[in-house]
């Protein structure tokens, strides 16, 4: 009987031992990083006060008359307001980078606390198995009542303390479950700001190959920048016969040809052409990484089986080029984006010129399909992907408003409007706006 005691007393030991050590686990926050994030916000506001101070003056820079100089002055407000974003977007990141840490951090701890309580449960349950074999025997020889009492006060005490130890480590595995989703939406984040990121970087890289493309042209002169407006013929044709930088496929293609698909798939779908080649050449741009993991010859690290999520886009991938009668292996597909260190960050895997995840995909061919009348939909397929973008655009709220389809875009881009990403949706609209006096100029 005194072994039994012993036992309980052993096992009830272990639960409070358990408690105490959860007790001594670091906390989630980080005390050090406070000062820094303090410090990243006042820099933020900083930021976001001269990006207002420039849109302001671009703004009436664009109400000015249409000169040379002009035409300067803009650009360079717009390199400015460019770099101040770029800045903005690192500041994003570096504070997103203190909360993936202090996640990090907070999910470490809930994996070592189930585990303390898991190893607690185990020496519990072994115990009341051994108490279960031989309690009536040690009952039977006990001496008295009040010692079978005794027995069977403990023997209570010690299932209650195993339950008390499964109900902890249930609510341990429910805060393990957030912690991962919490850690993983925040990587999200840390993907889409780096997108952004190397978006407004294409888009500075673009302004300053204008400026120096129009000071070459014109060699300083107002004269010669008023002929070229006043020549459309000549814009037409080389507005027309700019190479459309948009696939990274292996094809290239004009700004005639590309604005000849984009009627195609506005016609099918009721979206407006510029918006299809705005979002389809945003959606090129973005970290300049379509098709550039599994190809042939690829390193194993940059495989569909390492870059894509296992159980989100594998299957469907696999499912995809067997119905196209393509290899797995050698399909071109997106890269995921990297860390400072070089370590994958998120998931690779979009597909064609769209840029649809294998998953996302599955859910739209047959949609495309049915407009189309052409089956099986293939994302690697010039005219298939405008159309899936515009069936995707128009079931996201496309309208063909400026503000119906910045939303639209914004929901393409991240399935929701997270301001932290507007630049996505503004670049989109400024760039539909380009397309479409671009495409007015080819009419004339």
């Amino acid at each position: 009987m005194a072994l039994f005691n012993t036992k309980i007393r052993q096992f009830i030991a272990l639960g409070i031992i358990a408690s105490q050590l959860l007790a001594f686990f670091p906390t989630p926050a980080i005390a050090s990083l406070t000062d820094d994030q303090a410090d990243l916000q006042r820099q933020l506001s900083e930021v976001e006060a001269q990006i207002n101070d420039l849109s302001k003056q671009l703004g009436a820079a664009t109400k000015e008359k249409n000169t040379l100089a002009n035409k300067i002055k803009q650009l360079q407000i717009t390199q400015q307001q460019l770099v101040a974003l770029i800045k903005q977007t690192n500041l994003k990141i570096s504070n997103l980078g203190f909360g993936i840490e202090s996640a990090e951090t907070d999910l470490n701890v809930a994996i070592k606390r189930e585990k303390i309580l898991r190893a607690a449960i185990g020496a519990g349950l072994k115990e009341i198995n051994h108490q279960d074999n031989n309690l009536l025997l040690e009952l039977v020889s006990s001496r008295g009542l009040s010692d079978a009492f005794t027995q069977f006060y403990n023997y209570n005490l010690l299932s209650t303390q195993l339950l008390g130890l499964v109900r902890d480590v249930r609510k341990t595995q429910t805060e393990i479950t957030n912690k991962k989703d919490s850690l993983e939406a925040q990587k999200d984040d840390a993907v889409n700001l780096l997108k952004i990121k190397a978006a407004q970087n294409d888009s500075l890289a673009a302004s300053i190959g204008t400026q120096n493309s129009l000071l070459k042209i014109t060699k300083g002169q107002e004269a010669v920048y008023a002929a070229s407006l006043a020549d459309t013929k000549k814009k037409a044709a080389q507005i027309r016969s700019r190479i459309y930088e948009l696939f990274n496929t292996g094809t290239q293609i004009n700004f005639g040809q590309a604005v000849d698909i984009a009627i195609y798939a506005a016609g099918l779908t009721g979206q407006r052409p510029a918006f299809l080649l705005a979002i389809l050449t945003q959606e090129s741009n973005l970290g300049k990484n379509v098709g550039t993991c599994n190809r042939a010859g690829d390193p194993p690290e940059k495989s569909w089986k390492v870059i894509m999520k296992p159980t989100r886009d594998q299957e469907p991938f696999l499912a995809i080029t067997k119905e196209l009668g393509l290899d797995p292996d050698v399909t071109p597909v997106s890269c995921p984006m990297r860390n400072k260190d070089g370590s994958q960050l998120g998931w690779g895997g979009a597909m064609g010129p769209a840029q649809f995840i294998p998953s996302t995909w599955m859910g739209y061919k047959d949609k495309v399909s049915a407009v189309t009348g052409k089956s099986p939909a293939d994302p690697w397929d010039i005219r298939d992907a405008f159309v899936a973008a515009a069936v995707l655009l128009k079931s996201n709220g496309a309208n063909g408003t400026d503000d119906g389809d910045w939303k639209a875009a914004m929901r393409y881009f991240s399935g929701g409007l997270n301001p932290a990403y507007s630049f996505y949706g503004n670049n989109v609209i400024a760039k539909t706006h380009e397309y479409e006096s671009d495409m007015a100029e080819l009419k004339k």
